[in-house]
């Protein structure tokens, strides 16, 4: 049966009845989850999910607004969005894209050194929907057929063989969410193409021209933001109570009293977290600020709305929605007057405000520059202004290279250099770096869990970095006595391998713990007189 789906062809995505892939041919885990029963089934989807949405790619659902039109004229209409879209992606309207994804359209040697660098394709065991080039070829069809001479007049001749339907639209869609943009292919790709831009530039077409994205990245996700302040829904006034709690909480648990700086005009430092720290993982945001007083900086946190959540989804799949967040990070920056913006453990924030945002505004309206928190802190530790007792974190820590962070800013030693100082037992996974496989949340897919998505996450994207997790405490893997941590500054990472851990219950059979590097940091403070991690306490 699988085979089937390894032979899939571009031109089955309009032709094909039935599924093109159902993944029943995953690649295979290492100890101890070679062993039967321990990794957990799909669950199995409701039928009544394909009578209203595409689960015809891989029979899951991502984009969960985008329905099935229920008259001809509803499904000329979304044909009609598509192309003009597709259309747009190549004039100069797009110009900032215009160029890479023009190269990657017309020079891809069909080497398929990307297909071996992606993480969901390897651990698909070769399905051949989920090769890099499968989605871009078939945008390369549909442009050539509907906006070239060549594709008119001779069609299938020329390649442009691939007809134009709602299940064909949608399932090109799907294709796009089947991508976590982490860009490994395009650090491989001999010709310098990006396949995973050219991903992102077909959500843009969704989005954008069809007004078609999941609920979770757009309406719950950067509308929410720019409504009430937080893609949590994290209002001002939450966030007040928020913050008074973590430092209630924090002196509770530590000893330690901390206060947050809150609307400081003309700090040193605005501190900009993903504002899912201060409700999922508040360890993380106390941490901060122990780690920053300790170190004498003068910083501050923004309670003004959009200005305390680093968040910007955006960057995902819409231009327009990216540059709003963007501009109003900004603004609350310059309101307060600081000297700079540190993103703190949110690896998209990262890509967003230090990369993204060059394509968005000039230096002048951005007004601030931005940095990562990992060379301020990683200097903080080199010249002695936090002083630490590696002793206290002397068990097997491994570290997860978030893709916005590592591979597409290059910041790779900061942390390693941190972790070689705190942690006596800290390893790295194979790959690392720059070569570092996705988290399989990146680009949206840590919070997307309509319909089954979720378990695409957790068995498929996520798959390959769960099989370095286990390889890298191979030795101790099966030794529920030992605390095994998982060092991953990045929120969504975090997220991600939470749900991991969780779904493989190899927190509760194995002990392997999760968490950021300024928690570990914390923890190994010579100045803290108690654990920092609960799962290290009594």
């Amino acid at each position: 049966m699988a085979m089937e789906y390894k032979n899939v062809r571009t031109t089955d995505i309009s032709k094909r009845e039935g599924l093109l892939s159902a993944l029943d041919d995953l690649s295979p885990l290492p100890a101890p989850y070679d062993k039967n029963g321990l990794e957990p089934a799909f669950k199995d989807p409701k039928p009544e999910w394909a009578e209203t949405n595409c689960c015809s790619l891989d029979g899951f659902c991502a984009i969960d607004t985008m329905k099935r039109p229920e008259t001809q004229e509803e499904e000329d209409e979304l044909k009609v969005k598509f192309l003009k879209g597709l259309e747009k992606l190549f004039l100069d309207a797009n110009n900032k894209y215009l160029q890479p994804l023009s190269l990657t359209m017309e020079y891809c040697a069909k080497c398929n050194t990307c297909s071996e660098a992606c993480h969901v394709y390897k651990a698909a065991n070769g399905d051949e929907i989920y090769r890099p080039i499968f989605r871009v070829d078939v945008l390369r069809k549909l442009y050539k057929k509907y906006f070239t001479r060549s594709g008119k007049l001779l069609g299938s001749l020329t390649g442009a063989d691939i007809d134009l339907d709602w299940e064909t639209i949608a399932r090109l869609g799907e294709s796009a969410y089947r991508c976590n943009l982490c860009r490994r292919c395009a650090q491989v790709c001999p010709m310098g193409l990006d396949n995973g831009m050219a991903a992102r530039e077909i959500r843009k077409i969704f989005s954008m021209e069809m007004g078609l994205a999941p609920t979770p990245v757009h309406a719950k996700g950067t509308q929410l933001q720019l409504k009430t302040g937080s893609s949590t829904g994290l209002t001002r006034p939450a966030l007040m109570d928020t913050l008074e709690f973590i430092e209630e909480d924090t002196y509770e648990r530590t000893g330690r009293k901390i206060k947050f700086p809150l609307d400081k005009k003309g700090a040193d430092v605005l501190l900009f977290h993903n504002a899912g720290e201060f409700m999922a993982w508040p360890e993380n945001p106390a941490a901060f600020a122990i780690l920053l007083d300790e170190a004498g900086v003068d910083w501050t946190l923004s309670t003004d709305v959009v200005g305390y959540d680093s968040v910007n989804y955006g960057i995902w799949y819409d231009d327009v929605q990216a540059k709003n967040v963007a501009m109003a990070q900004f603004e609350a920056a310059r309101k307060l007057g600081v000297k700079r913006i540190v993103i703190g453990e949110c690896g998209h924030a990262h890509k967003a405000a230090v990369v993204g945002a060059d394509r968005m505004a000039d230096s002048e309206e951005r007004g601030v520059p931005v940095e990562s928190f990992l060379p301020m802190m990683a200097e903080f530790v080199r010249n002695g202004r936090l002083k630490f007792d590696p002793s206290k974190n002397d068990f097997p820590v491994t570290l997860h290279d978030p893709c916005n962070i590592v591979r597409q800013m290059g910041i790779v030693e900061p942390q390693r250099e941190i972790l070689r100082a705190i942690a006596p037992q800290f390893r790295e996974m194979t790959p690392h770096g720059v070569d570092n496989y996705c988290c399989g949340g990146g680009s949206g897919f840590a919070i997307m869990n309509s319909y089954n998505f979720g378990d695409f996450r957790t068995k498929v994207s996520g798959r390959m970095k769960f099989a370095q997790i286990l390889n890298a405490f191979a030795d101790e893997m099966e030794d529920p006595d030992i605390v095994k941590y998982v060092c991953a500054p990045c929120s969504n990472c975090k997220g991600t391998i939470r749900d991991l851990l969780q779904a493989y219950k190899a927190t509760a059979r194995y002990n392997v713990q999760y968490g950021g590097i300024v928690e570990l940091m914390v923890n190994g403070l010579a100045s803290m007189d108690r654990p920092y991690f609960e799962f290290l306490e009594e």
